[in-house]
């Protein structure tokens, strides 16, 4: 016998459908997403290629005023100088020099050991022993004759007053292009070849000008 469905069951049955279509899709919206994980990654743009690391830039080179030679690197040292350094010899007059300053070392060496460095005992002794003439000039500069210079050391700057050092200084001209050049003092005694300063002839300039 057919089972007749009314309509209040219809009416019953169309709102549990109702309820269970509304659970399947409030099920379908809780769902996990899919796992990526194989999926291809989006592009990415590519990474900027880093920059160089900066250079030290080249130290400046050594100042264009600098000569050859000059310890201290003091631009125009030489130059500032140049009245210290002596003129050239020849070598015969270097050897005639060398000779000369042979003679005398002995005799200085001698002074230096009885401390007598006062230019009077040294001009004595290199007059009498040595034979040597004391150089003299007239009133306008001219040469008389005699090739000895003796003269006290040249006078510094110390504590703030002028002091003369013990000593003497000693120039003997040997030819027109050659010297010895000497000293003695309390602490030593030189006696060297050279050829003739710029200003001061045979005598070993001053330090500074």
């Amino acid at each position: 016998m057919v089972r007749m469905v009314t309509s209040t069951q219809r009416r019953r049955l169309g709102a549990v459908s109702a309820l269970l279509a509304g659970a399947a899709l409030l099920s379908a919206c809780g769902e996990k997403p899919h796992d990526t994980a194989g999926a291809p990654a989006p592009s990415q743009s590519p990474s900027p290629a880093p920059s160089p690391a900066p250079t030290n830039s080249p130290s400046p080179g050594a100042s264009p005023y600098v000569e050859p030679g000059v310890v201290d690197g003091a631009p125009h040292n030489g130059e500032n100088n140049a009245y210290r350094r002596p003129s050239d010899m020849s070598p015969a007059s270097e050897e005639a020099a060398e000779a000369e300053a042979a003679r005398m070392e002995p005799v200085l060496k001698r002074l230096h050991a009885r401390k007598k460095w006062d230019p009077d005992s040294v001009r004595a002794a290199l007059t009498g022993e040595l034979g040597y003439k004391i150089e003299k000039y007239d009133g306008k500069g001219k040469a008389l004759g005699g090739s000895l210079t003796v003269r006290d050391m040249r006078e510094r700057y110390e504590n703030g007053e002028y002091v003369t050092p013990e000593g003497t200084m000693i120039g003997l001209r040997v030819r027109d292009d050659a010297c010895v050049t000497a000293f003695v003092q309390p602490t030593n005694y030189e006696a060297k070849a050279n050829g003739p300063f710029m200003e001061t002839g045979c005598v070993e300039p001053p330090i500074g000008h």
